[in-house]
């Protein structure tokens, strides 16, 4: 019998009692000591130890909690022994339940304890660019395979080593079991290393319905949400084994792209006349583009003598290259356009749709709202002012159009 516990046969009121209601009085005192220990530590020693923790953070008061488990475990384990009359085989059954409870109440604090290291990292400014959440998931079953065999082992009273020797044989099940997880690793290792994928950053992964903001990396998945506020969920190692856009350069470069086509129906592309020329010489953005090209025109013509005098033979001004110098100047013109970035204003091959004329550029910023706004401004303005140029945008006849001609 253990001398710090005194038998239920030692106290004289209960002398005399038959043996088995002897183990349960043991019993109950046991568990009433057990749960006594246990309420004195959460309700007391807990309390009064969180008055000194932080608050309103991350905390370590879920890892004292989880420790505060391991008291009456203890007592039990120390005072199991001192219950008379109990057969020997409960009592190191007890035992070994005991402490294997010990064993995954101190694995599960140390639990705890990679989720606050992962939470304090996450406070730091390098966190969004190299996430630890995913080694934090590997540690934790690291921790808690570990946990498991020693609860094996002390359930089975043997040792932890008979036990791992037999995992050489198991270690391509565990191979196929923990698959996911390896390549999941793998494949988190190589997102942080080369720095391809942080929190925040804007993904297009169309192969899985993916287009969004990264809300979450962890080791086997990332979280997406959706400009729709939905939530894809992609294995990490998919993001290693198939292609994906980021967005992270537009928004680091503080430009966003523009790039649309004007559709114009090839029918009204013509020469300008002179007095068509003199007219959209009014226009101060191509004033001097005007000139220029006048001058430019002149002299070659000038050089081609009397062959310059029949029209075919002579350049001329023409509305769709006047507008497309237009356009140029506008853009440039414009304070909501980058500086020092490509701006472009090109014709494309022609379709049947009419003949494209896009624009590309970059706004001077990366919000969407903004950019929308700038981008539909800018071709408000364009569509708006194709008449000047003798131009007009294609567009194929609607019912209304058949019936107009119909009726005329």
């Amino acid at each position: 019998m253990s001398e710090a516990f005194p038998t239920v046969t030692d106290i004289p009121l209960l002398a005399g009692t038959p043996p088995w209601a002897e183990t349960l009085i043991a019993l109950a005192i046991l568990g009433a000591v057990a749960w006594l220990a246990n309420f004195l530590v959460r309700k007391i020693v807990l309390r009064f130890v969180l008055r000194w923790l932080p608050h309103g953070g991350p905390t370590p008061a879920p890892i004292a909690a989880r420790l505060a488990n391991i008291v009456p475990a203890l007592i039990i384990a120390s005072g199991i022994a001192a219950v008379p009359h109990l057969a020997p085989s409960v009592a190191i059954v007890v035992g070994n339940v005991v402490s294997a409870s010990i064993i995954l109440f101190a694995a599960m604090a140390i639990g705890e304890a990679l989720g606050l290291a992962n939470q304090l990292y996450e406070r730091r400014p390098e966190s969004a660019n190299r996430p630890i959440k995913g080694y934090v998931q590997v540690l934790k079953i690291l921790l808690y395979a570990g946990a498991a065999i020693l609860i094996v082992a002390a359930l089975m009273e043997q040792s932890p080593l008979l036990l791992l020797s037999g995992l050489g044989a198991m270690a391509a099940v565990l191979m196929l079991v923990f698959k996911d997880t390896i390549l999941s690793l793998v494949a988190s290792v190589q997102l942080t290393s080369n720095d391809m994928l942080r929190v925040g950053d804007w993904i297009e992964m169309p192969q899985l319905n993916a287009d969004g903001d990264v809300i979450d990396i962890a080791l086997h998945t990332i979280k997406v949400q959706n400009w729709d506020k939905t939530i894809t969920t992609i294995p990490t190692h998919r993001l290693i084994a198939e292609s994906f856009k980021n967005w992270r350069g537009m928004a680091e470069s503080g430009g966003r792209r523009i790039k649309r086509a004007l559709l114009l129906d090839q029918n009204c592309i013509r020469f300008l006349s002179t007095g068509e020329r003199r007219e959209l010489g009014r226009i101060a953005l191509i004033r001097d583009y005007l000139d220029r090209k006048q001058d430019e025109l002149g002299e070659w013509n000038a050089r081609l003598g009397d062959a310059g005098r029949e029209p075919a033979n002579a350049r001329r001004v023409t509305n769709i290259g006047t507008f497309r110098a237009y356009v140029v100047a506008y853009l440039r013109a414009r304070t909501d356009i980058a500086d020092g970035m490509t701006l472009i204003v090109r014709q494309l091959a022609p379709t049947p749709q009419g003949l494209p004329l896009e624009l590309y550029c970059f706004t001077g910023t990366t919000a969407w709202n903004d950019y929308e706004d700038i981008q539909a401004d800018i071709f408000d303005h364009l569509l708006a002012i194709l008449p000047a140029f003798h131009l007009r945008p294609f567009q194929e006849p609607s019912g209304r159009d058949l019936q107009a001609r119909l009726a005329a």
